[in-house]
């Protein structure tokens, strides 16, 4: 029995090598693979003396050769494959431990060039794997160094049986799949604009952990991160410091909650629940962020995610001791407020590291999961520019409604459409999400903004198709108003704003959120 063993990551190759040695396995072997074999005083012979051929091109060919393909390919239950090696002098290879060069890591490197960045592109790796795995009923191919175990122990017991082999061969597949799709996407650089989108686009992720369950019992989940050429920052970076496992809902609503204070700017605090901000605040400090935005939605709040931009002092945790949450994301903690907190045992608690949100001014890409297929688009995370709106109406905002119109702006990108915040002071108050129709969103808001209303302002991520959200928000006492613009009746929707003299204010930038 032959083994060929040609990796990057050696963790484990030598102690993999040793028990096939002493299982009888002949082991072949290349470059630094081989000297780290040799090194431990096992036998092993170079791919070079197989081949009958110098390794060429810095590298780039040493295993693309007959010798080595055919013994990987020949399908040990058809004799005239069997002949036609024995006709050519090649052996069977019934082993290949192989994983690729670190392109991943590469591309990762501040200033790495095109050319460094393309040399890393494995090609005699890929080819040896997709080879064995092809034939895997013959082959036993292996990626992983954590398999190493199972496939020695398997050998120790007899053989490797086919329900092992198969799921390796998958497993081999996956890889050279998931590392082809960061090539890709590297040499087209889909983080750049582009004219549109490419005829045939993957995605490649690496599991983190293996989830409970779904969003319900009955539904399996795991978290995987998506291999990308820029990646970005997310919540899977998290430093868990306290709590119980995070499940699925856990992990969307965190995530929810920390995207929502990424544009804010000092100390801001976000509530979430079912991914919607029920409570939103940006103050001096912290403590009065939080308090303004549990004040948001004190009902909605409970059992709710809660992120902070700053890291979590001992006053700020103390008010959040008071009230059932389940899982507090900051980017830090004070050893006081992990204390304060830590008394809760099931409440968890994730440390940021250092870095945004996503927000790095590159463009990623949003995708959506339909039965049978995908959609695509840009990420809406781009700033906007409250410089480029226009007050429509006689009325102008004053300082302190401009300000709150551009924080509630924010905040309703936020929310499921239809969607509607109402703010004030730099917090919101009510938010009417996901209705299907706008005037059902705007009672909602109001309902739940109850009498502070009077006095604030209100954003929706859409225009007003027709006056009747805008009359019921002025019936309830808000004094400016922000929305996209751009419905046939938007001239009905300014005369009712001036007839009650309250601002109006057009963005030109549309927010929906499905």
């Amino acid at each position: 029995m032959r083994a060929l063993l040609s990796v990057y990551d050696k963790s484990g190759v030598v102690e993999f090598a040793r028990q096939l040695v002493d299982l009888g396995w002949e082991l072949i072997s290349t470059g630094g693979t081989m000297s780290a074999i040799s090194a431990a005083g096992l036998p092993v012979t170079a791919v070079s003396e197989v081949t009958q051929s110098p390794e060429m091109l810095d590298g780039r060919v040493k295993t693309l050769h007959p010798r080595i393909h055919g013994g990987l390919l020949a399908r040990r239950d058809l004799p005239d494959h069997l002949a036609q090696l024995e006709a050519h002098g090649i052996d069977a290879i019934d082993l290949l431990a192989s994983n690729l060069y670190p392109f991943e890591a590469t591309i990762a490197q501040p200033g790495i060039t095109d050319e460094e960045a393309i040399e890393q592109i494995d090609i005699g790796g890929p080819a040896m794997v997709r080879a064995a795995a092809k034939n895997h009923a013959g082959v036993i191919v292996v990626t992983d160094p954590s398999d190493y175990d199972a496939i020695i122990a398997a050998l120790k017991s007899g053989s490797v049986d086919q329900p092992l082999r198969r799921s390796l061969a998958a497993k081999a597949y996956a890889h050279t799949s998931a590392y082809d799709s960061l090539v890709a996407a590297f040499l087209r650089n889909e983080q750049t604009e582009a004219p549109g989108f490419p005829e045939e686009w993957s995605v490649a992720g690496r599991k983190i952990s293996e989830l409970r369950y779904g969003e319900n019992p009955q539904q399996r989940g795991a978290a995987y991160r998506r291999l990308s050429i820029n990646p970005e920052s997310s919540i899977l970076d998290a430093k868990q410091l306290a709590g119980k496992e995070l499940s699925f809902n856990n992990l969307l609503d965190t995530d929810a909650a920390w995207s929502c204070i990424q544009r804010l700017n000092g100390p801001a605090v976000s509530i979430i629940k079912h991914t919607i901000p029920c409570g939103l605040a940006q103050k001096l400090t912290l403590p009065e962020a939080f308090q303004a935005a549990l004040d948001g939605d004190p009902v909605s709040a409970f059992g709710g995610i809660v992120a902070l931009s700053q890291p979590v002092d001992a006053a700020t945790a103390e008010l959040m001791s008071k009230v059932f949450f389940e899982v507090v994301i900051a980017p830090g903690f004070a050893p006081e407020a992990v204390e304060i907190l830590g008394k809760k045992k099931n409440l968890r608690l994730l440390e940021m590291p250092a870095g945004r949100h996503g927000l790095d001014g590159k463009a990623p890409i949003d995708f959506r999961v339909i039965r049978g297929g995908l959609l695509l688009q840009d990420a809406d995370d781009r700033a906007d520019d409250p410089a480029t709106w226009q007050v429509v109406t006689t009325r102008k905002p004053t300082e302190r409604e401009w300000d709150d119109l551009v924080f509630a702006w924010e905040a309703v990108r936020h929310v499921k459409s239809n969607a509607i915040v109402i703010a004030k002071d730099g917090a919101i108050l009510g938010t009417g999400p996901g209705q299907p129709n706008r005037v059902e969103s705007t009672l909602i808001a109001i309902k739940r903004a109850g009498d502070r209303v009077a006095g604030s302002v209100l954003a929706g991520d859409a225009f007003f198709p027709f006056p009747d959200s805008i009359e019921a928000a002025i019936a309830a006492g808000v004094t400016a108003i922000a929305h996209p613009g751009g419905s046939m009746r938007d001239d009905q929707v300014i005369a009712a704003a001036e007839a009650a003299g309250i601002t109006l204010v057009v963005t030109g930038t549309r927010h929906f959120k499905h």
